[in-house]
């Protein structure tokens, strides 16, 4: 079984999608930068990927949506 659950992620972000994303992101910025890493998760994945996914459930991780606008001329 993996942990966090797909179930308990899919609780703080409900697009699979989007939590693709924003873990790819975050972990080629843990790769790229490790000064990033965050101190309150005790994080038990040595994969970069499951480091992000640990913060995302802890909930030390989110987004904001953008809204994109065309405008017309």
């Amino acid at each position: 079984m993996l942990n966090p659950s797909i179930d308990s992620l899919m609780e703080k972000i409900n697009s699979k999608y989007t939590l693709v994303t924003i873990s790819a992101r975050r972990a080629r910025q843990l790769r790229d930068e490790p000064e990033t890493e965050n101190p309150n998760v005790d994080a038990k994945s040595p994969n970069l990927v499951g480091q992000a996914l640990e913060e995302i459930d802890h909930r030390e991780l989110t987004y904001k949506k953008s809204s994109l606008t065309e405008e017309t001329s």
